[in-house]
């Protein structure tokens, strides 16, 4: 009686799809905060070297550290035919700047005038948190996908599928709003209740308490759920991915038992 081995039918080869290879950590990282860094950070770091480090007045500080958001402004308008907007928050409230060094005069007023920045800032990051793209998602998305391709894409999904993902992304906008007109509020009152020579210093500790606030409680109410759902998404694909990859040879193996 001869052994008849049966050979497992053979499957034509499906070409494997062309991978993309990861980023480094580093450069991923970068490119993840580029434009917080461009966009914000720069221009602010103009301002103050300018300013403090090369003694340049307020308009003329103001002036050269607006050059690269309204460049960044209208490159994105011909380019991209979008509106950049942490770029041009950024030139607004420089202009607001620009304007509001004209004022001089009554003590008090010049300190009042220097919470219309946070005014201007709260309201349009409240606005954006109406839209589709909420304004302070710029600051927020680096943190949360951290540089990783796939956080990135788990980020992508939940963005284009899942409400209370767009909800919670929205909250983090509508935190930072509130707390930046609040403090804008509380700096104007103690301006005209309180004496000049308290506000000085009390109008830095306001807005550091503003700040400290918004962390907090958009860390809590967004960014933290946010990291979650972003955990969970990922950990569904990686299963979805082994279950696909373990589907056919168990199939083959059933029906090879009949």
């Amino acid at each position: 009686m001869s052994n008849t081995s049966v050979s497992a039918p053979s499957t034509p080869s499906t070409p494997a799809a062309p991978s993309t290879p990861a980023l480094p950590r580093g450069r991923a990282l970068w490119e993840s905060f580029a434009p917080l860094v461009v966009d914000a950070v720069l221009p602010m770091a103009a301002y103050y070297a300018l300013s403090k480090g090369f003694g340049l007045g307020t308009v003329a500080a103001l002036g050269w550290s607006s050059a690269l958001p309204a460049a960044r402004t209208v490159w994105g308008l011909v380019k991209d035919r979008r509106l950049n907007g942490l770029a041009a928050l950024i030139l607004a409230v420089n202009i607001v700047g620009l304007l509001l060094s004209t004022v001089s005069g009554d003590a008090r007023l010049m300190l009042a005038k220097d919470s219309a920045v946070s005014s201007v800032v709260g309201l349009v990051v409240l606005i954006s948190a109406f839209g589709s793209r909420p304004l302070m998602t710029t600051g927020l998305k680096p943190w949360v996908v951290k540089g990783d391709p796939v956080r990135l894409a788990a980020w992508d999904r939940l963005s284009a599928r899942d409400a209370r993902f767009r909800r919670t992304e929205r909250t983090f906008s509508l935190v930072w709003g509130t707390a930046l007109l609040a403090e804008c509020v509380a700096r104007v009152v103690g301006a005209y209740t309180l004496p000049v020579d308290t506000m000085v210093w009390l109008g830095n500790v306001i807005l550091g308490v503003a700040v400290v606030a918004a962390m907090l409680v958009g860390g809590g109410l967004a960014a933290d759920p946010m990291e979650k759902m972003v955990d969970a998404e990922v950990g569904e694909g990686t299963e979805g991915a082994s279950s696909v990859g373990t589907a056919a040879p168990t199939a083959y193996a059933g029906s090879a038992a009949q």
